[in-house]
């Protein structure tokens, strides 16, 4: 039980330091334009 709370808190701050950083434009740049290219029009 105590592995899993830590696990769970070690995955927020993860989250929160690479939103922190700016990594969360950056995915949501590169989703942007696969999604684009998929449908044709990127």
């Amino acid at each position: 039980m105590k592995k899993r709370v830590a696990l769970i808190l070690l995955a927020v701050f993860m989250m929160v330091f690479g939103i922190y950083r700016g990594e969360m434009a950056v995915v949501f740049n590169k989703a942007v334009n696969i999604c684009l290219e998929c449908i044709g029009i990127g």
